[in-house]
């Protein structure tokens, strides 16, 4: 049996020890629990001194995407995509606000308008850059072939929310004996292919109800007989002048000519004589009536006019 007084003093180091122990595992707690001081920047505040971040804001960045990931997608998505891929990975993703514009736009999850932008059937983007972006009619003289005289017509408006769509159906036409030409030229018997404004409205008849400036004159004359003998009297009862080597401005029956004269001119549209014309466009006396009423000079109206292939381009 070892003396009182050294068995005294190991109890005392025993119970010394067994207190440091419980001090040391205390205070390892004290650390995990307790929240960091205020005065030290830390992974959980922001870089701006903001906040703590909530426990929700602890996910790694895949899983921080929420719908707003896929209603943004596309252009917004990728570029949120990116932004991720720089932060650590306890950095919750911030949502792009993005400007106004932005948002009327569908960009930065805002609202998408309805609008869905409808291009003219049959037009290449060549033809298309043509179109004045002022112009809210166009005439489509779609030719069903280089050297064929028959051709289709549609008149397409365009709306700001829903782009060009047909107001009339397709009506048959007829155009110049030989088909069509890039560079038309005085007796050619060839109608010209391209983008032409229309301004300007005449004929032998008296006004239709024509919202485009209507001559009426009985200079509007037509006579003798077609390439198939058929007889022309009636054809330039309406017309519709396609300024093609012309004035705007002026009556149909204007003769100026500011390409010259072998670059041909006197193009219009006129009454169908049930065969191909010299180099212009012929409807139906019903459809001609129809077309005077509709083109609308607040529209600033062009005809597009040319053979299938060359519209494409």
């Amino acid at each position: 049996m070892l003396p009182l007084p050294r068995a005294l003093h190991l109890a005392r180091g025993a119970l010394a020890v067994t207190s440091l122990c419980t001090c040391l595992l205390l205070t390892g707690c004290a650390e995990q629990a307790s929240p960091p001081d205020a005065g030290q920047p830390t992974a959980s505040r922001t870089a701006q001194g903001g906040p703590p971040r909530s426990p929700s804001a602890e996910r790694p960045a895949t899983e921080s995407k929420s719908a707003d990931g896929e209603q943004d997608g596309g252009q917004n998505g990728e570029q949120d995509g990116e932004q991720d891929g720089e932060k650590p990975a306890g950095r919750p993703a911030q949502r792009h606000q993005g400007s106004p514009n932005e948002a009327a736009r569908g960009l930065a999850g805002g609202p998408v308008e309805a609008s869905l932008v409808r291009e003219i059937p049959g037009l290449g983007p060549a033809t298309r850059s043509r179109v004045p972006v002022s112009s809210r009619q166009a005439l489509v003289v779609n030719g069903e072939g280089r050297e064929s005289s028959r051709s289709g017509v549609v008149l397409y408006e365009r709306d700001a929310d829903t782009g060009w769509q047909p107001v009339t159906n397709r009506w048959p036409a007829h155009n110049a004996l030989r088909g069509w030409t890039y560079d038309h030229q005085a007796s050619d018997l060839r109608s010209p292919i391209g983008v032409f404004t229309l301004g300007d409205a005449g004929g032998r008849l008296p006004d239709p109800g024509s919202r485009l400036p209507y001559d009426e004159s009985g200079d509007f004359e037509s006579p003798g007989t077609g390439f198939l003998g058929e007889p022309l009297e009636g054809s330039f009862d309406y017309v519709v002048a396609i300024d093609y080597n012309r004035i705007p401005g002026t009556t149909p029956l204007d003769k100026s000519r500011p390409l010259g004269l072998g670059k041909g001119g006197g193009v219009w549209i006129h009454v169908d004589h049930e065969g191909p014309t010299q180099a212009c466009v012929s409807l139906s006396r019903t459809q001609m009536v129809e077309l005077l009423r509709l083109l609308d000079p607040a529209k600033r109206p062009v005809i597009v006019m040319g053979d299938a292939v060359a519209l494409r381009d």
